[in-house]
């Protein structure tokens, strides 16, 4: 069984002549830039966790790796590190209630109207989703008040690859093709 475990803490980088932005410009800026939002989920003892992702990145084509990032404060977090693998869940431009859903905290997610199957290795794969990405833990690193978190793609099925769901000032919409020139 591979196992999630954070690598060393990196050393605090700071500088004498820059302070660090204030958190309020700092969301306020990055709420200008649009991601693509994920369902990252894992069973652990039988039973299904998941949670919500907006830091979804491909990393590498050799390996094929993807990482995510998942606040160390996270109480879905001990699930998920405890499977010996996970299922990356691209949602649908329609699926935003799915989206709200899994950020939710103490509600079963996994719970009506939330439809899902058991993938090839037990992770659950929602319904209805572009595509689903069967990886491994490759490896966790602290990075701040997050947990950076690679995976190898050792399985991918692409179901529908139409619009995407996207997260962007604060909410979830929908991705507009700009006309061709």
């Amino acid at each position: 069984m591979i196992s999630f475990s954070p690598a060393p803490a990196a050393p605090t980088r700071t500088t004498e002549t820059h302070e660090a932005v204030a958190a309020d410009a700092f969301r306020r800026a990055l709420a200008a830039h649009a991601a693509g939002v994920v369902v990252i989920t894992a069973q652990s003892g039988g039973i299904p966790a998941g949670l919500t992702a907006t830091s979804f990145s491909s990393v590498s084509l050799d390996p094929p790796l993807v990482s995510f990032y998942v606040d160390r404060s996270s109480t879905t977090w001990p699930s998920l590190s405890a499977a010996d693998h996970f299922a990356v869940n691209i949602l649908a431009g329609d699926q935003a209630d799915l989206a709200a859903r899994f950020a939710r905290k103490g509600i079963d997610r996994f719970a009506p109207p939330t439809r899902w199957r058991p993938g090839p290795y037990g992770a659950p794969l929602l319904h209805d989703v572009s595509a689903h990405l069967i990886c491994l833990p490759y490896e966790t690193t602290e990075v701040g008040d997050h947990l950076l978190v690679a995976g190898l793609v050792v399985g991918a099925d692409v179901h529908s690859p139409g619009h995407p769901l996207l997260y962007h000032q604060g909410r979830f919409g929908r991705f507009l093709a700009h006309p061709a020139s």
